[in-house]
């Protein structure tokens, strides 16, 4: 593909961790990548110091506002003149007991996990039919089952297990939607300069894992890279889960 043909990919927080990685190994793909991220700070470093491996394009984004999902798709089009993958990363992390949940914490989790993706898909959809593209929802194990202390974030990822196969099936068959639920993965090569921390993991946090070791960012950009691969054209409305067997394994306390 020539490189005023690349395709062109929207992938919401990209400022750092996963969706920075994405973000880097579609550049490898000769992807024009857009970061759509709410964090200003975030978003400038990534457009800037991968602008040396293809276009980026940073553009503030608050996936919870519908006037600014439309702003960011607008904007895509109008740099680059088409729209061929959509990644639904941003989201929120929040545990806490249920008794100290609030309303407005819960609403705030579904907002930015759940109808985000919704806004993002709904407004890129015309788009992503004429390119016959993908939409990639990053979910979570935590979508799948539980620890303690997680009703409104695993409520938010079930629901993106669910929207992805309800996607699937109402834009196919010009677009396929997949998602991809991680289990653990240390994002801490991948954070912002400003929020970059160490973290030191112990030999049982890897040897716990099936596949021997905690999970990397690059392990999730890999198989977004190949769900964004016009190649598997047979491959929509799946999960597919990245979290080194752990989701198999009983883990009875002895």
């Amino acid at each position: 593909m020539k490189k005023s043909e690349n395709r062109v990919a929207i992938i919401t927080g990209s400022g750092q961790g996963i969706g920075r990685a994405i973000a880097r190994r579609f550049l490898d793909e000769y992807m024009d990548v857009v970061i759509a991220e709410i964090d200003v700070e975030g978003g400038k470093e990534t457009e800037k110091q991968f602008s040396a491996f293809g276009r980026t394009y940073f553009v503030h984004t608050d996936v919870t506002k519908e006037n600014s999902v439309k702003n960011v798709i607008k904007k895509t089009i109008e740099r680059f003149g088409r729209l061929d993958v959509l990644v639904n990363n941003a989201g929120l992390v929040r545990f806490q007991p249920l008794d100290k949940i609030s309303l407005k914490d819960w609403n705030r989790t579904i907002q930015t996990n759940l109808t985000g993706p919704f806004l993002m898909s709904k407004y890129a959809a015309p788009h992503l039919k004429k390119t016959k593209g993908a939409i990639i929802n990053i979910a979570s194990v935590r979508g799948l089952a539980s620890d303690k202390n997680q009703e409104a974030y695993g409520s938010s990822k079930g629901g993106i297990l669910a929207l992805t196969h309800c996607l699937a099936v109402s834009l196919g068959p010009c677009v396929r939607v997949n998602s991809i639920s991680p289990g653990w993965i240390d994002t801490t090569n991948w954070q912002k300069s400003s929020s970059s921390y160490y973290l030191k993991l112990r030999e049982i946090d890897h040897t716990q894992h099936p596949a021997g070791r905690v999970g990397k960012p690059e392990d999730i950009a890999e198989m977004a890279a190949f769900l964004a691969d016009s190649k598997n054209s047979f491959v929509t409305g799946g999960n597919f889960i990245i979290d080194g067997g752990m989701l198999k394994k009983l883990a009875y306390l002895e």
